[in-house]
């Protein structure tokens, strides 16, 4: 009998909408909600997994009532029961309410915001790290995490005043990195001694005395410094950096995407780190 009484008491169901617990988790999508609670929300039965098997469990499972059975769902619902979070059955129509989505995923989390502070960044633990300046976009925010996750980056450095990093749409667009990198957020007179501090070459597209970018000496740990979408990097900051590279634009298009940017500088630094 003990098991059924455990999971009496973590399981409950919610059929309202003005139910506190729903007023509650819809309140995440705000950030001065989420910054008040230390709490973000996270949407999906992939990218929960991705949180599970990196070692963290929402503190509140939310389902819709309509799920399909899913070996993955079974397993994050017993390791959160296990780990004593509760979990909440919902009809799809409140978890729509609760995503902000007409078409939600069958599962969403509530998580911990992590601590972002710089000091917590260990430099020698990846030979990649990414650094967004100013950067406003969640979703090129959350692209960066998941570039960050695909060529093996220890995380992605927020400088000065970027989009939230633990909002709905970052999340949603790193695709569960989010989980996987590192995150820290820092001012630019806060980062660059930090970054002075150790070892660590400081990278930037630039087309201020900048060589290309596929001829350029890059070294680990090599730290890749993107600006903000519609400005770019300010004079002070390119210069203060240890190697600038400039990407050739074929077209009428005189810059890319910041986050692409970060990515297809990311892969040549991984290619020459790799040769």
């Amino acid at each position: 009998m003990a098991p059924l009484m455990k999971q009496a008491r973590m399981r409950r169901t919610i059929t309202g909408f003005s139910n506190p617990t729903v007023k509650y988790l819809r309140s995440l999508r705000e950030k001065k909600h989420r910054k008040r609670e230390g709490k973000f929300l996270a949407e999906g039965l992939r990218l929960l997994t991705d949180a599970r098997e990196g070692g963290r469990l929402p503190e509140m499972l939310v389902m819709s009532a309509a799920r399909d059975p899913h070996p993955l769902l079974e397993a994050l619902e017993n390791a959160v029961e296990d780990a004593g979070g509760e979990i909440v059955e919902t009809p799809p129509e409140i978890l729509s309410k609760i995503t902000g989505k007409d078409n939600p995923q069958a599962v969403a989390g509530v998580f911990c915001e992590f601590d972002t502070s710089i000091d917590k960044i260990d430099r020698s633990r990846a030979p990649i790290w990414l650094v967004a300046q100013a950067l406003r976009d969640p979703g090129n925010l959350g692209t960066m995490l998941r570039t960050g996750d695909a060529v093996g980056a220890g995380g992605l450095i927020l400088i000065d005043d970027c989009a939230d990093p633990f909002s709905v749409e970052a999340v949603r667009a790193s695709m569960g990195a989010i989980f996987t990198q590192q995150i820290a957020q820092a001012s630019w007179e806060e980062f660059l001694p930090w970054l002075r501090s150790g070892a660590g070459q400081l990278v930037a597209a630039s087309l201020r005395d900048a060589r290309p970018y596929r001829q350029a000496p890059y070294v680990a740990p090599c730290f890749i410094l993107v600006g903000n979408e519609s400005r770019g990097l300010p004079e002070e900051y390119e210069m203060a950096c240890d190697l600038r590279v400039t990407m050739p634009m074929r077209g009428r298009a005189d810059s890319l995407n910041a986050a692409i940017a970060g990515a297809v500088l990311a892969y040549e630094v991984l290619a020459t780190l790799e040769a």
